[in-house]
């Protein structure tokens, strides 16, 4: 290929039309620069500083010196929820739609800001009429997931569905879980009303949402249960070991009471060793020992939890055994070795109430199991089996 000699001569054309291109971008950051108000520099800088006091007064001085500037409203707002002064974001975004020169779309982001308002404010009716009246499909998303939010806090449970299939398929992010537990709700609900024919329909849609859904079983056998159907509930009970076994622990004395009622008492008790060994839950324990001690008496359940100890140290077993052997000693003529229940006295003391269900997401302890986390509403965020504290 020959070389052109010409393009030699055009080569300081390139280089001047690249150097007036530079300094009109140069001029225009420039002028876009100048035109903010100095006092929203500051409020970033407090912001960065987390001086947010600070920041909010900067932030409200540029609000006043550019009162067009939608984004500095908007930056003002989210400063005031998150202060907890709702009330004036609140009237800060009303202020904002009262201005008829607003377009439509400006309209539509102020009407999302004044909604995120009212849910913070804990006014879900309000929140909740305006997140629906959101149709513009760059809000569509969050929308759904603010009214997802406001349906599970006043649980309206067919809405909450509706809203989490759309958003699982706008997004691509599963819901299935959080799905199969709203279905798990209003089987409560219709168990509570005597109605146990559409609480099994809504178990069984629970189910196909998430296969996995070991609340479903539980809900299921305890339906099983009642009726006196104990083999079909003991059948059910069953799967959750093919499912989340984790969960095993607090179904083990409802398999026991349904194994009873079958007058099979050592089949449940076998059937829950068989667990133990494969497992090895502590939950278990505690249900296999009292179960021994109940039917078996205090020799077998002291040789249960003295097998546990040598497995696993243990203060919980430890405490068992000692007052297995304190049964055991109370039966002999010269009655209970006050050694023993001395020092099954001092384990229960350092063992104390120390054991609870902790939050995966928030952290927070609950004495109980609960499928849903009291505090931050996480769904399955407490763990199967209780921790020492």
């Amino acid at each position: 290929m020959e070389f052109e000699f010409w393009w030699l001569l055009a080569l300081p054309l390139f280089f001047s039309l690249g150097w007036l291109a530079a300094r009109v971008d140069l001029k225009q950051l420039l002028a876009e620069s100048t035109a903010l108000p100095a006092a929203y520099f500051k409020g970033l800088n407090f912001l960065i500083t987390n001086q947010h006091d600070k920041a909010i007064e900067a932030f409200s001085e540029a609000v006043q010196a550019n009162t067009d500037s939608l984004e500095l409203h908007f930056a003002l707002g989210s400063l005031f929820r998150r202060r907890g002064e709702v009330d004036r974001a609140i009237h800060l975004h009303l202020n904002l739609l009262e201005k008829k020169e607003l377009a439509p779309q400006q309209r539509i982001a102020v009407t999302a800001e004044l909604a995120q308002d009212y849910l913070k404010a804990g006014l879900l009716d309000r929140a909740e009429e305006l997140f629906e009246s959101l149709d513009d499909d760059r809000y569509r998303q969050p929308a759904l997931r603010a009214l997802l939010e406001i349906y599970v806090r006043e649980r309206e449970w067919e809405r909450a569905i509706k809203a989490a299939t759309e958003l699982e398929r706008l997004s691509g992010v599963p819901f299935r879980v959080e799905v199969s537990h709203y279905y798990c709700e209003m089987a409560v609900k219709s168990i509570l009303a005597n109605d146990a024919h559409t609480a099994r329909f809504e178990l069984d849609q629970a189910l196909n949402a998430n296969k996995n859904c070991v609340r479903a079983n539980v809900l299921l056998g305890d339906l099983e249960a009642e009726a006196g159907a104990h083999k079909e509930a003991i059948s059910t009970w069953k799967r959750i070991e093919f499912q989340k076994p984790e969960y095993l622990g607090l179904i083990a004395p409802k398999l026991l009471g349904s194994y009873r009622a079958l007058n099979q008492t050592q089949d449940g008790l076998n059937l829950l060793q068989t667990y133990l060994q494969t497992y090895k839950l502590a939950s278990l324990i505690s249900v296999l020992y009292e179960a021994t001690l109940a039917e078996e008496g205090a020799e077998s359940a002291a040789r249960l939890a003295r097998n546990e100890l040598i497995k696993k140290p243990s203060l919980n077993t430890l405490d068992q055994l000692l007052q297995a052997r304190a049964i055991v000693e109370t039966s002999h003529p010269q009655g209970a070795n006050q050694d023993t229940q001395l020092m099954q006295q001092a384990v229960r003391h350092a063992i104390g109430n120390k054991t609870a269900y902790h939050c995966e997401q928030c952290g927070f302890k609950a004495k109980y199991h609960h499928w849903q986390c009291p505090a931050c509403n996480a769904w399955e965020a407490l763990p199967a089996e209780p921790v020492t504290i």
